[in-house]
């Protein structure tokens, strides 16, 4: 018992991840009840969150946000979401998709005692994590929904006595722990009314996850409403999300143009491998920045990339796959919490993670394809402000993927000038 409680406490500390995910950008002054656009999104868009007719507690929690009126993809999806339509739906990075399901979801449970009435998978904790500290923002004003989140490396017990002692009626989780407690018969899915996956893609390109997702699937009602979001779906995943669903409305972004960021200076090096750090550290010194986020291929580069920007007195802090969860949280909500500016990842913090301070993203190894490329320079720039992403290149392979970042993306990404206007970059 003494640990469940500790436990609690450790999560209750911890569960600030998100202070203002999809935050509007300060152009955008439109209120909650619709009035006074200036420059945001004109006509429909200039409307706020009342026209979907939310419950009052979540139009409360909405202003509490800070969230000024919604992004295009919240406005084509959430109408149809709250009647309970299937939804796919892909956008690009930073727009307020978690929002989307969030609240359809908080809008249409009536939360029933035992019951787990909606079912989020996702593929990382630290993606699980967040989502579920979204949706504890979101139902502040509606005391009667419990959420949790439940992904391995925590004791299966804690979370088997959780759900005998006090069932959620939202579970956000990683799909093995999930079909872990389902298969115990200690998480029962025959109430599900909305599942839902976020980064789809990254869970149904991977056959051992796709095979997890359709077993935990299976579980559920036939009779469910059926969500999907992501900011890369690729045509050949597209007909393999449509099977779990009946119907469903498709928001695609196909003009993969659009995917890339607008206001995010893109620029390229061309260098050798030993120069990699000699470069890094100048570009440290020379650039103004709040936060940077530098992306390496390894666990073992991470840990020595950190280690020598450490020894030069750079506030820097890792994080990947070789260190426990706890420590991965901790790090994260340090990070987060702008204790340290610069943070050294490998790709488990490419994808979904929100940190609206980094305003620089450094791709110190070019990552292995475009989709990858777009998901960690979306780590800059988030809901239309600024942001730079240098990438470096220093071989035949990394110019490969940087032509086809160009290509896909109609992007044209020039090399790093000598000097660069911090004016592009950092927010006025």
């Amino acid at each position: 018992m003494g640990e469940t409680r500790e436990n609690d406490a450790y999560e209750e500390e911890l569960l600030d991840y998100e202070e203002e995910e999809e935050k509007a950008p300060d152009s955008v002054t439109a209120k909650v009840n619709g009035e006074a656009a200036k420059k945001g999104y004109v006509g429909i868009h200039s409307s706020g969150f009342r026209d979907f007719l939310l419950k009052p507690e979540l139009l409360r929690a909405i202003v509490d946000s800070g969230f000024e009126h919604p992004s295009e993809v919240q406005h084509e999806c959430i109408p149809q979401a709250i009647l309970g339509m299937d939804v796919i739906c892909q956008a690009k990075s930073g727009m307020g998709k978690t929002a989307v399901f969030v609240l359809s979801a908080l809008q249409q449970i009536e939360p029933s005692p035992g019951q787990v009435i909606a079912l989020v998978l996702c593929h990382t904790r630290e993606l699980a994590y967040q989502i579920c500290h979204e949706f504890e923002r979101f139902s502040t004003y509606l005391p009667d929904i419990k959420v949790a989140v439940f992904y391995g490396g925590v004791n299966i017990k804690i979370h088997k006595d959780l759900l005998k002692n006090e069932c959620p009626h939202i579970v956000v989780g990683t799909p093995g722990r999930i079909l872990a407690l389902a298969r115990d018969k200690d998480l029962s899915l025959k109430n599900v009314r909305h599942f839902i996956l976020d980064e789809c893609d990254k869970m149904l390109e991977s056959l051992d996850m796709r095979r997890d997702v359709q077993e935990i699937f299976k579980m559920t009602p036939h009779d469910k409403q059926v969500m999907m979001f992501s900011a890369t779906l690729s045509k050949e995943i597209r007909p393999v999300c449509k099977k779990f669903m009946q119907d469903p409305m498709e928001i695609y972004v196909d003009d993969e143009a659009k995917l890339t960021l607008h206001g995010l200076v893109q620029h390229y090096i061309k260098l050798s491998e030993l120069e990699k750090n000699r470069k890094l550290n100048d570009l440290l010194d020379a650039l103004d920045f709040n936060q940077v986020v530098i992306f390496v291929k390894s666990v073992n580069r991470a840990a020595e990339l950190n280690k020598l920007l450490v020894e030069c007195n750079f506030p820097s802090i890792c994080i990947h796959s070789g260190m426990s969860q706890e420590e991965r949280l901790t790090r994260y909500k340090g990070f987060k919490e702008g204790h340290k500016r610069i943070l050294v990842a490998t790709d488990l913090v490419g994808r979904g993670i929100d940190i609206e301070r980094v305003n620089i993203v450094i791709n110190y190894d070019m990552p292995d394809s475009a989709d990858t490329y777009l998901h960690r320079v979306g780590r800059a720039g988030r809901f239309g402000t600024k942001g730079l992403a240098i990438t470096f290149v220093s071989s035949a392979s990394d110019s490969d993927v940087l032509n086809q970042v160009q290509e896909r993306f109609e992007v044209d990404i020039k090399e790093l000038p000598e000097q660069i206007d911090t004016s592009t970059y950092m927010p006025s």
